[in-house]
């Protein structure tokens, strides 16, 4: 069984509110650095520049129902899944994303990884609550 890590951060707005801003890759410069480099949409697939190389992000979940589940494709043609909710919490929500520890990933890669998502995290938090999000969003 793969190691993992759930990385989360309540967010005061709707989930329908955090799902349609983080769940649209046009936003992801705004709050992914992972994924954010010269991120492009070219003949309906979204692109981003990685050390890489060019990197592909599609959303393979429903962003009605709260999930943002994507996966990234890279340039050899490695696909990694990275599952992303967004949950109901009263009138508010929770983002929690599952960071699921990469074969040959070390200690020090994967404290890593995880500090640069939970800082992804808290930065859709600050631009959400900060009013960068759809009109009427905001709750009670």
């Amino acid at each position: 069984m793969s190691e993992f890590r759930h990385l989360s951060v309540p967010i005061a707005l709707s989930p329908r509110a955090v799902s349609a801003f983080a769940g649209n890759p046009a936003n992801l410069p705004r709050w992914a650095a992972g994924l954010a480099a010269g991120i492009r949409e070219e003949r309906g697939r979204w692109l981003a520049d990685s050390p890489l190389g060019a990197i592909e992000v599609r959303f393979v979940g429903d962003p009605s129902a709260g999930i943002l589940d994507h996966e990234v494709v890279l340039p050899d043609g490695t696909t990694v899944l990275n599952q992303f909710r967004i949950l109901a919490d009263g009138p508010h929500s929770l983002a929690v994303f599952h960071l699921r520890r990469g074969e040959g990933v070390g200690d020090a890669e994967f404290d890593s990884d995880a500090a640069a998502v939970q800082a992804d995290l808290e930065t859709l938090r600050r631009l959400l609550e900060g009013g960068a999000c759809v009109p009427g969003a905001h709750s009670g």
